[in-house]
């Protein structure tokens, strides 16, 4: 068993036992991952103090919702990726400081293509996953990777692009789609 593996392991168990109320267990899994996962939040809300604010109701969120991880779906670090991801870009849209939070379809897309690969956190999924990136049209390439790493909406994106939220949307999709197959044959 490589160190990774170990310490996904250690995590999933963890996570098993915040579900039961163990609040060591909580410590544990904010110690081993509050540095990752302030930085996602960090991405999105582009300011320290409110990322801060929104790692803390990440942790509220795993408190509550850790019965519902199932690691034969997802690696531990996915999942609260996920959360934090989510708790962000909601922080995001609540603060008026976004008007649109990405629609179902990049948000679903995106769970498959981190779920499809369960090792997306260690190097050898990082790299499938940025040799699949590598293989989609510049615009794609650039708009899907300022959607899930920066926290863009599909209106931010086509703004920024110049382009139809419509036309946005296909270039994501077909994106996501491209992606997916990558990843599923690498």
């Amino acid at each position: 068993m490589t160190a990774a593996d170990a310490a996904r392991a250690r995590l999933c168990d963890d996570i098993a036992r915040v579900a039961a109320g163990d609040r060591a267990a909580l410590k544990a899994v904010y110690d081993n991952t509050s540095a990752k996962l302030l930085g996602v939040c960090l991405r999105i809300v582009k300011d320290r103090e409110s990322a801060e604010d929104v790692l803390q109701e990440v942790y509220l969120k795993v408190w509550h919702r850790a019965a519902r991880f199932d690691r034969e779906r997802a690696s531990p670090i996915t999942w609260l990726c996920a959360i934090a991801r989510n708790s962000a870009i909601d922080w995001r849209r609540t603060s008026e400081r976004r008007l649109e939070e990405p629609d179902d379809l990049i948000q679903t897309a995106f769970a498959d293509v981190a779920s499809t690969d369960e090792n997306m956190v260690d190097h050898e999924g990082r790299m499938l996953l940025a040799q699949c990136l590598d293989t989609l049209e510049e615009h794609q390439h650039h708009s899907i990777r300022a959607a899930f790493f920066d926290g863009y909406t599909y209106a931010e994106l086509a703004e920024r692009a110049s382009v139809p939220l419509s036309t946005m949307k296909s270039w994501v999709r077909r994106g996501l789609e491209q992606l997916k197959r990558c990843i599923d044959h690498g």
